[in-house]
């Protein structure tokens, strides 16, 4: 198995209504440790950064901390791009070898939504790659991309003529989700995903993930959410494990930084295994 592309790790999971955890990682030990729950559970697992992480690392360390820890891995994992919306870092991620892209133009009008990610699909087509598309912005703020307008939904006919014209892999619908946070429980419009996928049998990204109940999840994942993404409760989990650590080493007045990364490492570990569980990805990878 090992690095495999997007659309491997989908089918069996849309197909068999389980989901894969999609989660941006943001440094070398999120990266491994991410991998690690993967192969502990024997689960598929679908690896995003950020456009502001390419950044911020580099493109080219990037790649070659997903290929140095993906070498030799036995369960089937991808890399992704993640909310993209500038075509010059989409193209450089496809050149280095990314497996996928999100073409975030849901600001852009429909008509040059649909013509752009027509020109996405073609480009990742050549380097073997995969593209998810979305028409509609999903509300909130994530790593400096997004907004917190609540996003408008398209008519269904809409939606179905962009997947049907663009050919995109992976669609992202806005249905009352939302990225960050949530301030209260959100009210999800979980049949437009039952709407869409009978329409037009295509895996669903369910994106503002973190912060859902476990029968949310369940819900839309049973209804073609085969793609899971999580990046708030990662950041959240990564911060308050380094906090508690750092408190307790303030108290006890040792200061030893190896310890620091084993404890974080292992909450992340936790958090995305009980993911990999919750979401019916766990065992899959055989």
């Amino acid at each position: 198995m090992g690095v495999v592309p997007l659309t491997e790790i989908l089918s069996g999971a849309f197909e068999e209504r389980y989901g894969v955890p999609a989660i941006n990682v943001f440094n070398d030990l999120t990266m491994e440790a991410v991998l690690a729950a993967a192969v502990e559970r024997s689960s598929p697992l679908i690896v995003q950064t950020s456009v502001k992480t390419v950044k911020s690392i580099g493109g080219d360390v990037l790649w070659a901390m997903w290929t140095a820890m993906t070498a030799g891995i036995e369960v089937p994992v991808t890399l992704h791009l993640d909310h993209c919306p500038e075509r010059e870092v989409i193209s450089e991620c496809l050149r280095l070898g990314w497996n996928s892209v999100l073409f975030d133009a849901s600001k852009l009008p429909v008509e040059e939504n649909m013509r752009q990610t027509v020109e996405v699909v073609a480009e990742a087509r050549r380097y073997g790659a995969a593209v998810e598309g979305e028409i509609e912005s999903i509300t909130g703020v994530e790593d400096d991309i997004g907004s917190e307008t609540a996003a408008q939904q398209q008519e269904l006919a809409v939606a179905l003529e962009f997947l049907r014209t663009t050919h995109v892999d992976v669609f992202a619908p806005a249905i009352g989700n939302a990225h960050g946070s949530y301030k209260q429980a959100p009210v999800l419009d979980a049949q437009r995903v039952s709407d869409l996928v009978a329409a037009h049998p295509v895996p669903i990204a369910l994106h503002g993930g973190s912060g859902l109940s476990d029968d949310q999840f369940r819900d839309l994942i049973s209804r073609g959410c085969a793609k899971v993404n999580i990046s708030t409760a990662l950041k959240e989990t990564f911060m308050k494990s380094g906090l508690a650590f750092l408190e307790s080493a303030a108290e006890r007045q040792k200061w030893d930084p190896p310890s620091l990364f084993r404890s974080v490492r292992q909450d992340v570990v936790d958090m995305t295994g009980s993911l990999m569980t919750l979401f019916g990805s766990a065992g899959r990878a055989g």
